[in-house]
């Protein structure tokens, strides 16, 4: 793993999931490919392979830098601002 200047700053635990789905897609009728969730806030939003990644433009507006993938077996992270798996 590469260094991320973010990941201790994180909460702990870690904060719950706002929803089970994109609500952004959910809203609109657009289907996401995967799901990351923002490991500030919670936040669950559509990866970049989707039509309108929600999960970067939240890390943009937001400025939380760090999500998690929130897809079964997966549990790997990344930093926004730094451009690291983490």
């Amino acid at each position: 793993m590469n260094e991320c200047s973010h990941i201790d700053a994180l909460p702990h635990p870690e904060p719950e999931a706002l929803g089970e789905t994109c609500r952004e897609c959910a809203e609109t009728g657009t289907h996401p490919v995967q799901l990351r969730k923002c490991l500030s806030c919670g936040h669950i939003g559509c990866c970049d392979s989707s039509p309108l990644r929600h999960a970067s433009a939240h890390a943009r507006e937001s400025g939380h830098p760090v999500m998690r993938s929130f897809e079964k077996g997966e549990d790997w992270r990344w930093c926004f601002t730094d451009n690291v798996l983490v």
